[in-house]
């Protein structure tokens, strides 16, 4: 027998086929409830939530997937499985993308039902348990929207690009998402596509063959074979170089990968969580990012705000970071000023959360008292305007400064900037778009 066992609803307007099936579900150790409309389930499950809903599709009233909307709405995370005599492609297709559970047609199978529930109820139990979502502290409805999203989204083996401005927490997300999955007891591993010098990161990635190149003294397994079974995720995914989102393409597509120097390849189960803070739709039409991998990566779009979108979780944050930090330090500091508050949830937080958790630990490492006050806050929010930037934003600020100098030094020349550089003259091109530089700017400048 499943060690899974739960309490299910089963929802049908037959209600022979109802009691046949409570019969067979019972025997089998599970608590079984019933309904013979949507209507009928919605009220017994406002009185006590199931583990798993298993519905018909086709019922007088709303229908099995007006419930599921329904149960989306109210009871985020419960899984639901569709039952119907009436199946076609289409309503398994139109199920499956809302974020049903499983699809089952009549007359049912019972080994593929009893597959989908032991499935189905594996997911509730985690659904069940928070802990997927532990780092990622709200109560804002958008954000929580976008947790019930990442949650459907974690039980299908889906690739997924997670967007938003830095420090808004895509890392986060990321885990939270592989944590909530079927891979959860499988490696998570994370790489910074912008911050690995360019030569480094094909190997970083797919590995490589002792001797392939200079201080190749050992063979190494590359991340993709870590992370087997596992989540890889890429973060700055943009940043990438082209000859490597080929590679990586390539990858996808054929779930194989070849380390550089050797002749071999891999097979690769791994599913793929990329982020950007970059607007990758402008990067491919400057030909910065491939468009059949952009589509490959972005199955499904999770968006997270920015933290002044979700004003009504900084102080929840706030008092989150402030309790770890003062424990993390052995401080004896318990809470902030109202007015110190008020400062914290009315400021712009351009740097997002990670400036949030860079004010906090300031405030902690010079507070004398258990309350952080209002100037305190004040002076850490003063000294994190200008954030301290990602090493990718670090590495963007310079080549744009760098550029505008070799720009001077040429006088505008694109050809010589090129040669000054150690560039050629496309690459040169290249640059100056995406740092919107206008070479004819830098002439101007100097005629002046």
């Amino acid at each position: 027998m499943s060690s899974n066992k739960g309490r299910i609803l089963l929802v049908d307007d037959d209600a022979s086929l109802l009691r046949l099936l409570s019969i067979r579900l019972q025997g089998e150790g599970h608590n079984v409830i019933c309904a013979e409309s949507a209507e009928q389930a919605l009220k017994l499950l406002r009185k006590d939530t199931p583990d798993l809903i298993i519905s018909d599709l086709r019922m007088p009233g709303a229908d099995g997937l007006a419930l599921f909307d329904d149960v989306v709405r109210e009871f985020p995370g419960l899984p639901v499985i569709i039952m119907t005599a009436h199946g076609t492609i289409a309503d398994a297709v139109d199920a499956t993308q809302r974020g049903v559970h499983g699809f089952i047609t009549k007359p049912v199978d019972h080994e593929a039902l009893r597959s989908s529930i032991e499935r189905a109820l594996a997911v509730s139990h985690v659904a069940r348990d928070d802990n997927w979502r532990r780092d990622i502290i709200s109560r804002s409805p958008v954000v929580e929207q976008l947790l019930e999203q990442a949650y459907r989204v974690a039980q299908r083996d889906v690739s997924v690009l997670v967007t938003g401005a830095s420090g808004t927490g895509k890392e986060l997300l990321a885990r939270a998402i592989h944590r909530a999955s079927p891979r959860r007891d499988h490696p998570f591993i994370a790489i910074n596509c912008g911050a690995i010098p360019e030569n480094l990161l094909e190997s970083e990635l797919f590995g490589h063959a002792k001797g392939a190149f200079t201080g190749a003294v050992a063979e190494h397994a590359g991340l993709f074979r870590q992370a087997d079974k596992g989540t890889l995720f890429l973060d700055e995914i943009g940043d990438m170089p082209l000859h490597l989102q080929v590679k990586l393409l390539r990858a996808l597509q054929e779930r194989q990968i070849r380390p550089v120097g050797s002749s071999k390849t891999y097979d690769i189960d791994v599913r793929i969580i990329s982020a950007t803070h970059r607007d990758i739709k402008q990067a491919m039409q400057e030909g910065q990012f491939r468009e059949d991998l952009y589509y490959r990566l972005n199955v499904v779009n999770l968006h997270l705000p920015a933290l002044n979108e979700r004003a009504e979780d900084i102080p929840l944050i706030a008092r989150y970071l402030l309790k770890q930090s003062a424990e993390r330090h052995n401080v004896d500091v318990s809470r902030f000023a109202d007015d110190a508050m008020q400062l914290l949830s009315t400021a712009p937080w351009p740097g997002n959360v990670r400036q949030l958790v860079n004010v906090v630990e300031q405030c902690v490492a010079l507070t004398h008292t258990p309350v952080v006050g209002v100037h305190l806050v004040e002076q850490a929010l003063s000294e994190s305007a200008g954030i301290f930037p990602t090493l990718t934003e670090a590495r963007d600020a310079f080549e744009r400064q760098y550029l505008v100098k070799v720009l001077k030094m040429a006088e505008g020349n694109v050809t010589r900037a090129a040669e000054l550089a150690g560039r050629n003259r496309t690459d040169m091109h290249k640059l100056l778009k995406k740092h919107d530089l206008n070479a004819s700017d830098m002439r101007l400048e100097e005629s002046e």
